[in-house]
C-alpha cells in the first residue's frame, strides 16, 4: 500500500468516526429530550390530536370573529372546557347523592327491595343464584349486606383508584384543550414546521403525507368518536324515556363501551332490567329502540370513518381498534396515522417496480 493509500484510508477512517460520534450525539440529544418531554407527550399528543380535528371548525369561528384568532382560540377553550367539565360535575353529584341517599335509607332501615319476578329464575346460567341474592336483598337487606362485606371492602379500594384514575384523565383532557387553543392561535406556524418536516421525511410527498395525517385524525373523530357520541346521546333518551334509574350513569357507561366498539354489551343489561320492571309493551319498544341505537353504528361508521381520507377506509378502521388495544385511547388516532402512513408509503414503493415492469 503506498502513502497516498494510507492517507486516504486514515482520512476516510476518521470521517467515519467523525461522522458516527456526530450520529451518537444526536441520538443521545434525542433520547434526552424525549426523556425530558416523556411525562408531557400524552398531553402534546392530546392537544395536536385536538386541533388537528377541530381546525375547519375553528377556521369558521376565526372567519366570524373577523379573524381574530387569539379569540377565537380562548372561545373554543372555553367551550370545549364546559362540554368536558360540566357533565362530569353533574354525574358526579348525581352518583354523590344518590349514593347518599342509598346511605341514608339503608341506616334508617327504610330501604325496601320488591321481590324478584317468578321469570328471573328461569334465566339461563344467571337465573337462580340472582334469584337467590334477590330474595335475601327482599327479606333481609342487612344479613344480604353482612354476607357482601368482606368483597365490597376489598373492591372500595378499587373504586377509589379508579375515580382517581378518571380525575386525572379529565385534568389531562383540559390542559389538552389548552395545548389546542395556543396551537390555533399559532396555526399558520404550526402548518409551516409540520409541512417542513413531513418535507424533510417524506420529500417531495410531503404535503400529500401532511394532508393524510390530519385527514386521518379527523377522520377518526367523527367515524368512531362522533359515531360514539351520537349513539350515546340516543341511548341516554331511550334511558330516560324508559325511565330507566340512573339513566345518565347508564349512557356515560355507553359511550365508553362505544368507544371501545362494545356498546351493545351495555343495552343487553339494560333491557334485561327493563324486562324485570316494566309491561310488555314498554319493554318491546324499549328494545326496538336499543337495536336501532346498535345498528346505526353501522350506517353511520361507513359513511363518516372514511371521509376526506385516500386510503380504504378499512385501513383506517383497523389502524384505529389496532392502536387502541396496543396503546389505548390515544392509539385510536396514533394507529390509523402510522397505518395509513403505512399503506401510502407501501404503495409509493410499489408503484416504481410496476412503471419498471410495464415499460419492460
Amino acid at each position: 500500500m503506498t502513502m497516498q493509500q494510507l492517507a486516504n484510508s486514515k482520512t476516510q477512517l476518521n470521517i467515519a468516526l467523525e461522522a458516527s460520534i456526530h450520529i451518537g450525539l444526536a441520538i443521545l440529544l434525542v433520547g434526552g429530550c424525549l426523556l425530558i418531554l416523556y411525562p408531557f407527550l400524552p398531553l402534546l399528543s392530546w392537544g395536536i390530536i385536538i386541533a388537528v380535528a377541530a381546525y375547519p371548525a375553528f377556521k369558521k369561528l376565526r372567519a366570524l370573529l373577523g379573524e381574530h384568532g387569539g379569540l377565537a382560540a380562548t372561545l373554543f377553550c372555553v367551550v370545549l372546557l364546559a362540554l368536558l367539565i360540566i357533565p362530569m360535575v353533574l354525574l358526579a353529584e348525581t352518583l354523590v347523592d344518590a349514593a347518599q341517599n342509598l346511605t341514608a335509607h339503608v341506616q334508617d332501615g327504610t330501604l325496601s327491595i320488591p321481590p324478584p319476578p317468578a321469570k328471573v329464575e328461569t334465566w339461563p346460567l344467571i337465573g337462580a343464584p340472582l334469584k337467590t341474592l334477590w330474595d335475601l336483598a327482599s327479606t333481609d337487606l342487612g344479613a344480604l349486606l353482612r354476607s357482601l362485606a368482606p368483597k365490597i371492602k376489598s373492591v372500595i379500594p378499587g373504586l377509589f383508584s379508579a375515580s382517581a384514575t378518571v380525575g386525572l384523565t379529565v385534568l389531562q383532557f383540559a390542559l389538552s384543550i389548552v395545548v389546542a387553543g395556543v396551537l390555533l392561535r399559532n396555526a399558520q406556524a404550526a402548518y409551516e414546521a409540520t409541512c417542513a418536516l413531513c418535507k424533510r421525511i417524506f420529500g417531495e410527498k410531503g404535503s400529500e403525507f401532511q394532508e393524510l395525517m390530519g385527514a386521518t385524525i379527523r377522520s377518526v373523530t367523527t367515524g368512531i368518536l362522533g359515531v360514539a357520541f351520537i349513539q350515546s346521546i340516543l341511548a341516554g333518551l331511550g334511558f330516560l324515556v324508559a325511565g330507566l334509574p340512573g339513566a345518565g350513569f347508564w349512557a356515560v357507561i355507553f359511550l365508553i363501551a362505544a368507544i371501545l366498539q362494545g356498546g351493545v354489551l351495555v343495552l343487553i343489561p339494560a333491557v334485561i332490567y327493563m324486562f324485570t320492571i316494566s309491561t310488555a309493551t314498554k319493554t318491546a319498544i324499549f328494545l326496538i329502540w336499543c337495536i336501532v341505537v346498535a345498528l346505526i353504528d353501522n350506517v353511520l361508521k361507513p359513511w363518516l370513518l372514511g371521509r376526506g381520507v385516500a386510503v380504504p377506509i378499512v385501513v383506517v378502521f383497523l389502524g384505529a381498534i389496532g392502536g387502541f388495544v396496543a396503546m389505548g385511547l390515544i392509539g385510536l388516532f396514533v394507529g390509523a396515522v402510522v397505518l395509513s402512513v403505512g399503506y401510502k408509503l407501501f404503495l409509493a414503493w410499489l408503484e416504481p417496480s410496476g412503471t419498471s415492469t410495464a415499460e419492460n
